[in-house]
């Protein structure tokens, strides 16, 4: 059985330190753990590598990690919705990672196998493969990415069982299992928490031989990252 937290402070408090390495899931505010990443803020922890697709919007996600400082590098594949880190960053305050979405992703897969590195095509030839190691296999060009792990992995579902089983609720599985799989430490931040062997093992979509602890949050508040609404049509 996996320890069940009910305050987000609590779940981290002991084992959160200045200088960590974080995986953070989701992707924009979909499937993002809102509760741990507020109760970073409020724990103070700072020097923090993220690693996390995106930065979240200003003042929601790892925007709030960034409003007070507490990121000193973001390895990512997406940040331009967020005005605080464009500003960080072309004032020399937070270093960047670009990294190609897919690769990002597989980097954090390679990093929960076990697989220290792999070869991709994608971004041969662009600034993403300077300084990395080419080669070539059948005549074509490849680059070298090093695997990704993290000290401590956030990550969002929607239902868990008592023994850390998880269950994703459509795109929300987004970057959240192999964020799980390539922390030391996984965190899952969940809205329900069942029985064991209430899920049925085909529909588990991550073992929960991978997440150390759990957090119930079962109101969580569901950001839209774009509001758009129709002009009201005239009575």
């Amino acid at each position: 059985m996996k320890p069940i937290y009910h305050d987000a402070e609590t779940a981290l408090r002991d084992i959160l330190h200045d200088e960590m390495t974080l995986l953070v899931g989701g992707f924009g505010l979909c499937g993002i753990p809102e509760a741990l990443i507020g109760a970073i803020e409020a724990l103070g922890a700072k020097s923090l590598t993220c690693v996390s697709n995106n930065a979240g919007i200003d003042g929601i996600g790892l925007g709030r990690l960034l409003r007070t400082r507490q990121i000193a590098r973001m390895i990512s594949s997406y940040v331009g919705e967020n005005k605080e880190f464009e500003r960080q960053y072309l004032a020399g305050e937070l270093e960047l990672e670009f990294c190609p979405q897919g690769t990002l992703a597989e980097r954090c897969r390679a990093g929960g196998a076990g697989i220290p590195a792999f070869f991709t095509r994608t971004g041969v030839g662009t600034m993403a493969a300077d300084g990395k190691e080419l080669r070539d296999f059948k005549g074509v060009t490849y680059v070298m990415e090093e695997a990704i792990q993290g000290d401590l992995a956030l990550i969002k579902a929607w239902r868990a069982d008592e023994t850390g089983n998880l269950q994703f609720r459509k795109t929300a599985r987004n970057f959240n299992a192999s964020m799980a799989a390539a922390g030391r430490i996984c965190i899952a931040e969940v809205e329900e928490i069942v029985p064991a062997g209430s899920i049925d093992p085909d529909q588990v979509h991550l073992p929960g031989i991978y997440v150390q602890r759990l957090l119930l949050n079962p109101a969580p508040v569901k950001h839209i990252e774009f509001v758009t609404n129709r002009p009201r049509e005239a009575v």
